[in-house]
């Protein structure tokens, strides 16, 4: 079930974006399967890690010729390989694009790296916040007076790297489609961070944005757009732009009519930052929810993650379901007709066993497109 039915990748296991890109095609639906390193590293035994769902891992050492060749012969059956080694990792281990493609030209070989695959860093180590600083972007995340936060890894492993990897999977898949021949996709985690910061750089570019931290209108400097701590510790957000926006937000501040600096006056928002944060101190983060609820003030809760599952919107779109005893979001996004199926929990499988399932299939295909 999904729009991805019938399309196979496999996974050269590892980290990070890479295995993120593929549960996200196989939650759309691909068949995914994992070549899981035996000696690979792994911050959670992949037996009973969610990030793995909606796939099958199979056991084989990359090292060994035999393991290596039965790699090979899987890719020969693939649609797509997504892997998110390090510049050469794959090549060195006989599994690189040229190899890859040289067996099975119709493959879409998706890769993803940090800095790139050129430049003076691009055989360097790093992580998330080491790429998401390199482009300025997390100069932007925190506090005027204060240092960069990091917004997770949710930026520059998910956003910049494995969104932007399974969108070159999918188009490069698209062109197969007319050119009948595979491609590489180059994915960077720094190049995908970029684009996703392209408002902000359109705004910089005409001066309305400044490279001070938490000055500007969406970094928390504006006070229609920031959070306010409520009397009973909690929080509630405030992301009221517009100006019927804004004027709901003062309505319900009991604000309405008073003499105020101008919405966009920057140098009257850090007073009404002030007088916000003190009428939202006066009152828990639920009655401020219920007080603003049916106005388009735009408040609304700071949820933990306990809170997040059992509030009314998640549960009226069933937007997280529980999965072999553990609690997760549900593929995204959604469709009219070609629903993807519930994720199926991590599992794994015989390398060879896949080998066999997927050779049988493509023959069944090639007799059905023949009797066609």
């Amino acid at each position: 079930m999904g729009p991805l039915s019938g399309i196979r990748v496999l996974e050269l296991g590892g980290i990070g974006p890479a295995p993120h890109a593929a549960m996200l095609l196989g939650d759309l639906g691909a068949d995914v399967v994992r070549v899981q390193r035996k000696a690979g590293f792994s911050i959670v035994d992949p037996g009973i890690d969610h990030s793995l769902r909606s796939r099958r891992s199979v056991p084989l050492d990359f090292k060994d010729s035999a393991d290596r060749e039965l790699a090979l012969a899987l890719v020969a059956e693939a649609d797509v390989i997504v892997e998110g080694f390090r510049p050469g990792v794959a090549e060195r281990l006989g599994l690189g694009p040229d190899v890859c493609l040289a067996r099975n030209p119709r493959l879409v070989y998706g890769r993803v790296t940090g800095w790139g695959r050129e430049g003076p860093l691009a055989d360097e180590a790093g992580h998330d916040i080491n790429y998401l600083g390199l482009t300025g972007t997390l100069h932007a995340f925190g506090p005027a007076g204060g240092p960069p936060v990091a917004p997770l890894n949710l930026v520059g492993d998910f956003g910049g790297g494995s969104m932007f990897l399974a969108l070159g999977v999918v188009s490069a898949l698209w062109e197969r489609e007319r050119s009948g021949r595979g491609q590489v996709v180059d994915a960077a985690m720094v190049d995908g961070v970029n684009v996703l910061a392209q408002a902000v750089w359109a705004w910089r570019g005409i001066g309305y944005w400044s490279d001070d931290r938490g000055a500007n209108l969406v970094d928390g400097a504006a006070p229609f757009y920031r959070c306010y701590a409520c009397a009973d510790g909690r929080y509630v957000t405030v992301g009221a732009i517009e100006p019927q926006f804004y004027a709901a937000l003062l309505e319900g501040l009991g604000l309405a009519g008073e003499d105020l600096p101008d919405q966009h006056d920057r140098e009257g928002w850090p007073g009404l930052s002030e007088r916000f944060a003190a009428i939202f101190a006066t009152r828990t983060r639920d009655d401020w929810v219920t007080a603003f609820a049916g106005t388009d003030a735009c408040v609304g809760p700071v949820l933990d993650l306990s809170e997040a599952l059992q509030h009314p919107q998640a549960r009226a779109r069933e937007a997280f379901a529980r999965i072999d005893g553990v609690d997760q979001p549900v593929p995204a996004p959604r469709f009219s007709r070609t629903s993807p199926s519930r994720p199926l929990p991590p599992s794994t499988a015989s390398a060879r066993e896949v080998l066999a399932e997927w050779r049988s299939s493509r023959t069944r295909e090639g007799m059905f497109d023949a009797a066609g």
